[in-house]
């Protein structure tokens, strides 16, 4: 079974930030979908009382499991009662709107309320 759950482990998500050549702080943190020991896909974002920033979400290629983790993370922010959710200017933008969680792309930021709603097009552009 597939597990899509936050890392608590420093090492980890600071192993996965220098993976991806992004700058570890405080405010990092991801979630991590797994199986049996198997990492299948990871959120890498930033996260204040304020807001949350979505850095790099893996895999590009799978869109029902980069949906899966992308709602992980959110739900992360929502339980930390952070509700202003943004991407990076180099996450990978493309995903966001082929799932549909674009609020406003000039200010790079994601639907919250998407969070509890079904994705109706992870099936049909992968």
């Amino acid at each position: 079974m597939i597990s899509v759950l936050p890392s608590k482990d420093k090492e980890e998500i600071k192993s996965l930030f220098k993976k991806a050549n992004l700058d570890y702080n405080e405010n990092s943190g991801c979630v991590i979908a797994g199986c049996d020991g198997e990492t299948l896909g990871y959120c890498l974002y930033f996260l204040d009382e304020k807001q949350m920033t979505i850095l790099e979400i893996e895999p590009k290629n799978n869109l029902s499991l980069a949906d899966g983790i992308l709602r992980s993370a959110i739900h992360n922010a929502v339980c930390a009662n952070v509700i202003a959710v943004h991407y990076s200017e180099n996450a990978p933008e493309e995903i966001f709107e082929k799932l549909e969680f674009i609020a406003d792309k000039n200010l790079r930021k994601l639907d919250v309320s998407k969070l509890y709603k079904s994705c109706h097009s992870c099936g049909s552009k992968e």
